[in-house]
């Protein structure tokens, strides 16, 4: 299904790690992708820089605090455009809240065994590992 660009909206998603090499995801409590396992983001919302978006974005649904870093992805998921970038975590609490029922990190046997139980937003685990940020732990 296309879009014309005049219907794309703008989103981006945060890519994390804790000091053990897991993943930050959230479960997704709205659609599109309501119940599934993702990265936390969202919308950019109208005047908003990528970057205050991140930030927001992350706050809102896991807690913690992030700096954005450089873009490690794009992807167009129907009308979605959605820009990942590099996090580093800087303080927070791990908590679920906003469009996330659940948050958590998760290793490369968890996010594995998510895979194979179609826990994951379609084609998340083929994405980071094309882009290599596939957690090392």
């Amino acid at each position: 299904m296309t879009h014309p660009a005049s219907t794309t909206i703008r989103c981006v998603g945060g890519i994390a790690f804790d000091s053990r090499g897991r993943l930050l995801l959230i479960r997704r409590l709205n659609d599109p992708g309501s119940g599934l396992w993702s990265l936390p983001g969202g919308r950019v919302e109208p005047g908003e820089s990528d970057e205050a978006a991140v930030i927001r974005e992350l706050r809102e649904e896991t807690g913690l605090d992030v700096i954005p870093g450089t873009v490690i992805g794009t992807v167009t998921r129907g009308p979605y455009e959605i820009h990942d970038y590099a996090c580093v975590v800087t303080g927070g609490v791990l908590t679920a809240g906003d469009d996330a029922s659940e948050a958590r990190w998760s290793d490369a046997a968890d996010l594995s065994a998510l895979e194979a139980g179609g826990e994951l937003v379609d084609l998340l685990y083929v994405t980071l590992r094309d882009w290599d940020v596939l957690p090392r732990a």
